[in-house]
């Protein structure tokens, strides 16, 4: 047996290397997992194009559903650009992400932890554009006084 595989992800990994073809099943959050243990596979057995592929995949599948446990799985296999990807995806699509359930699938404190700075970073951000459209409206009332 292969660590960490399940039958219908290793058979797709061996029918890859025999077709060259890519079988990631149904399904957005499917076909998200079947992509991270291929991508593994690829990684083990030195299959370079094969990973390329799940990379691509994994990045075209961030959705609402998969962003929190790929973010998750990024954080884990030190995907930078995957991880930087889902980030954004959730910061610019919170409300989804959380209506799909997102939070809840939430289990590495350190991922909980980036997610939580980038809240911050953007209250900062809003809070600062806040002040700004402030002092210009203050500008602009003692301007038409004057």
């Amino acid at each position: 047996t292969v660590p960490k595989t399940d039958l219908a992800s290793f058979t797709a990994f061996i029918d890859y290397l025999c077709t060259d073809q890519l079988d990631l099943g149904e399904g957005e959050g499917e076909q998200a997992r079947r992509a991270l243990v291929l991508r593994e596979l690829a990684q083990m057995y030195q299959v370079p194009r094969l990973e390329l592929l799940c990379a691509q995949a994994l990045q075209e599948s961030v959705a609402p559903a998969t962003a929190v446990p790929l973010l998750e799985a990024a954080h884990t296999t030190g995907d930078g650009r995957l991880l930087a990807q889902c980030r954004r995806y959730v910061a610019d699509h919170a409300a989804e992400v959380r209506a799909s359930g997102g939070v809840e699938q939430l289990r590495d404190l350190g991922v909980a932890k980036g997610l939580l700075g980038d809240a911050l970073d953007q209250v900062a951000e809003l809070k600062g554009a806040m002040r700004e459209a402030d002092l210009e409206k203050a500008r602009a009332e003692v301007a038409e006084r004057a």
